[in-house]
């Protein structure tokens, strides 16, 4: 039984409701930790217009979330062996616990808190949360997976590392290789059926082709054509659905988890931003590090999407709401085509009401308040996944070519969403000194990025992004861009300052990915990726803010009634 994630909001407040006004719970140590825990994700209605869709592009559109539903099973099998059994397990226990804790699962797609550095908060189940996740075998280490590796051929080592593999025992215990095609062949094949027949409903070509494409994907493992005619796709539509981000794999971030997000163009909201695409070598071509590094020539396509949410699957379900992304992350592809930037806009305008303006209030220093704007927000968003893009990605070590996500291993995806954001600041800066962008946005964008720090840091730093957060955070710091009042517990951005720091860390962090150095990369995060206590005090003084949305989805139901 899937329960739609539409009820999960309306099940989580039933929870809370449950501990305030039934005395005999009220003091159950269990049942005020969990509610407290859910309480951190606040129900924000998401809606978007389907109004304008033809016929056939509507009747696409449920297809393609019901095959955005299947991405929640194969990702549920992908965060742990026990997942599938365990949720069944929480659909049958009718108890007021029970029913909060199938709310949070929701909210987590697993037993694990994202939030609380993927602590368990249902008991008999592995703590801490397998790194290996279930794309090797629970018993594997590093180093057995790296001595075989070494043994392998060269085609063997790019299946052993790639995206679309996992790794299983054989009969004598050896390691070998299994296609997702094969390891996940029922799922992968119920999704294949569904966008086919989404792809005969709708009247766009592009978005027919995607479709089509993509379910042979699914059957064959080979994912570039796809990819490709992903990147060219033009519809009102705007599908993403496939394994992608290595997040999950905390080994060595090399296997894909499953995701889907149906969205709807925001065709206005698009043609304002077309014009960074053919911004983008110039950036490159001017960014602080050696020019040898540069890339002379990036991708021929660099489209940038606004669009708003339908509905999201798999590992875009689970935990913090994805607020944009930047794909494909395959290094071919990224390399032929560029990638493609997707900016889900009215996800960030619930964040930005619902969080980070009530952060704002809280952190920021009573003159630099009035800064804390939506377009900046929105903007940086949009450099983010656009300097994803940018920078070092293929690159050569000892004479062997390799990437930087292989070579940084399990730190790759916290140094390169550190990469992301802080050279956003350098990108933006440079279009603005440009002339390019209105400079008196300036004190507006640093102000708003410093709210910012703290939304993301509060999903925990061992999380990805608030780990690459915290570390930009204490480097600015060191370099007085920022600046603690110890007396009102409030920060402020030095504007004189922050300009140089953002260049040298920028400079610094690329730098370290080009060369890939591990231990450098290591020592860094280390050092600055921690809580400091001036941080630590303004996180307390946030406990009462949500930290992120849970979205409750609209047109879910719209469908339903319309078929």
């Amino acid at each position: 039984m899937n329960i739609p994630f539409r009820l999960s909001a309306c099940m989580l407040l039933s929870g809370m409701l449950l501990i305030s006004c039934t005395s005999q719970k009220e003091d159950d140590p269990a049942m005020k930790d969990l509610a407290q825990k859910a309480a951190r994700f606040t129900p924000a209605p998401v809606k978007s217009d389907i109004s304008r869709l033809s016929p056939g592009n509507r009747a696409a559109l449920a297809k393609l979330v019901a095959a955005a539903k299947v991405m929640d099973t194969l990702y549920r099998r992908q965060v742990w062996s026990g997942n599938e059994q365990l949720l069944q397990k929480l659909e049958s226990d009718s108890s007021p616990l029970g029913k909060l804790r199938l709310a949070y699962w929701h909210i987590n797609q697993s037993p694990w808190s994202s939030l609380d550095h993927n602590e368990p908060f249902i008991e008999g189940v592995p703590n801490p949360r397998p790194p290996a996740a279930n794309f090797y075998p629970e018993d594997m280490t590093k180093e057995e997976f790296q001595t075989w590796l070494a043994g392998l051929p060269e085609t063997d080592q790019r299946k052993a590392t790639g995206f679309f593999y996992t790794i299983r025992r054989n009969p004598d215990r050896s390691l070998t290789t299994v296609p997702y095609n094969e390891e996940y062949r029922p799922e992968l094949e119920r999704a294949a059926t569904l966008l086919r027949e989404a792809a005969a409903q709708t009247d766009n070509a592009s978005l027919r082709t995607f479709l089509s494409k993509r379910a042979d994907a699914f059957l064959s493992n080979d994912y570039y054509e796809s990819d490709v005619a992903w990147m060219e796709l033009d519809s009102p539509i705007d599908v993403t659905i496939g394994p992608y981000e290595v997040y999950l794999d905390e080994l060595f971030n090399y296997k894909a988890a499953f995701e889907a997000f149906v969205t709807l163009r925001n065709d206005e909201e698009t043609a304002k931003l077309e014009k960074f695409s053919s911004l983008l070598q110039d950036v490159e071509d001017n960014l602080p590090i050696a020019p040898a590094l540069r890339n002379p020539k990036l991708g021929g396509m660099a489209p940038i999407r606004v669009v708003d949410e339908v509905m999201v699957g798999g590992e875009s379900r689970a935990g913090v709401q994805t607020a944009a992304f930047n794909l494909p992350n395959d290094e071919r592809v990224v390399a032929e085509k560029g990638s493609k930037r997707v900016m889900l806009k009215n996800v960030q305008e619930a964040k930005f009401r619902q969080i980070l303006t009530p952060i704002a209030s809280v952190v920021m220093a009573a003159d630099q308040k009035d800064k804390i704007s939506f377009e900046p927000f929105f903007t940086h968003i949009l450099a983010h996944e656009l300097m994803h893009g940018l920078g070092p990605h293929n690159i050569t070590l000892d004479g062997t070519k390799t990437t930087v996500r292989q070579s940084m291993k399990e730190l790759s995806s916290a140094f390169e969403e550190a990469k992301a954001d802080i050279s956003a600041l350098f990108m933006l800066q440079h279009l603005m000194d440009k002339g390019v962008l209105d400079k008196s946005g300036e004190q507006q964008m640093y102000a708003t990025f410093l709210a910012g720090v703290f939304r993301s840091v509060r999903f925990g730093i061992k999380e990805s992004h608030g780990r690459g957060m915290a570390f930009q955070f204490n480097y600015l710091v060191d370099a007085g861009a920022f600046v603690y009042d110890s007396t009102g517990g409030t920060f402020s951005v030095d504007f004189e300052r922050i300009k140089p720091a953002v260049r040298d860390l920028t400079g610094l962090i690329m730098t370290v990915q080009a060369e890939g150095n591990y231990a450098k990369a290591k020592e860094l995060l280390d050092t600055y990726a921690v809580i400091r206590p001036p941080m630590q005090k303004a996180l307390d003084r946030l406990k009462d803010i949500p930290v992120d949305i849970a979205p409750v989805f609209t047109v879910e139901e719209e469908l339903t009634h319309a078929h």
